[in-house]
């Protein structure tokens, strides 16, 4: 797993203001914005998210092509992305989901009446449990 990748995306100009942005060695893999400077900070967006889903599950992350490589369009022109996943790792880790919990009508009454977090005491009692001290 690295931590940087750069890749080789189309940006795709056609008669509108939204620039279509593809990754052709990264399928599936698109963005789009407008103006340049939205564009490019999609781009980066976009290719964090495929290739941190590709690292969760085990995918094999593909050499990206050499730009003399590719034969854009007409209304393409080549731009290297490169994105650094320490920081998209983190954030990615760090957001909350949302789990479903089973617990006596009773104890629910009683916890609410005492504004209790249930998320606050699921995490704390997680902790605990795994011996985790953060």
């Amino acid at each position: 797993m690295k931590d940087k990748y750069v890749y080789p995306a189309f940006f795709c100009y056609d008669e509108g203001e939204e620039i279509g942005v593809v990754f052709p060695d990264l399928p599936g893999c698109v963005s789009q914005g407008a103006p340049e400077e939205e564009a490019l900070r999609m781009a980066r967006e976009a290719p964090s998210l495929h290739l941190f889903g590709m690292e969760e599950d085990g995918d094999e992350i593909p050499e990206p092509t050499r730009p003399t490589e590719l034969s854009p369009e007409k209304d393409q022109v080549i731009v290297l992305v490169d994105v650094f996943m320490p920081p998209f790792r983190e954030k990615m880790n760090n957001r909350a989901v949302n789990r479903m919990v089973t617990l006596p009508r009773w104890l629910d009454a009683e916890a609410k009446a005492a504004k209790i977090s249930y998320s606050l005491v699921l995490q704390e009692g997680l902790k605990t449990r795994l011996g985790i001290k953060a």
